[in-house]
């Protein structure tokens, strides 16, 4: 391998993981511009058992739905594999998350999943084209109250 190759590939892992990243983080702000901004337009997504969803609107709409009762949200991301391949992508993501909601913010939900991705570079950026949340399990925990044991 040569230099410039080797150079691109580490390049092109890090746009990658840079774009997981920020997939969590945009989540976590609620910052829905930048959400969109990080699919191709033809995206497609599945958290969990629920039904597929078509297209990059509709993801960030549904994701916006799921958490608009969310008062705060701390995802944590882990990206074990990258694979690239010319122009698209695979990655394994390992992915927790803790949230808080704005009727109960004594209570976190924690959320154990992996998300598997395909990322397209389009216009020399990476995009999620394919993300497949696969979730582990979900419980949820209630702080102690002062002074109790």
């Amino acid at each position: 391998m040569d230099v410039e190759q080797a150079v691109r590939e580490l390049l092109d892992r890090q746009q990658i993981e840079d774009t997981l990243y920020r997939y969590a983080s945009s989540i976590d702000d609620k910052d829905y511009p930048m959400l969109r901004s990080l699919f191709v337009d033809d995206a497609v997504g599945q958290y969990g058992d629920a039904l597929a969803i078509e297209g990059a609107d509709e993801i960030v709409h549904w994701i916006d739905m799921a958490t608009q009762d969310r008062a705060w949200q701390h995802h944590k991301l882990t990206v074990y594999h990258v694979d690239v391949d010319g122009d698209e992508a695979t990655a394994l993501t390992y992915h927790t998350s803790h949230q808080t909601t704005v009727k109960d913010p004594d209570r976190v939900i924690v959320i154990v999943a992996r998300y598997r991705d395909v990322l397209r570079r389009e216009n020399g950026c990476w995009k999620i084209a394919d993300k497949r949340m696969e979730i582990g399990w979900i419980e949820e925990r209630h702080a102690e109250q002062a002074g109790a044991r």
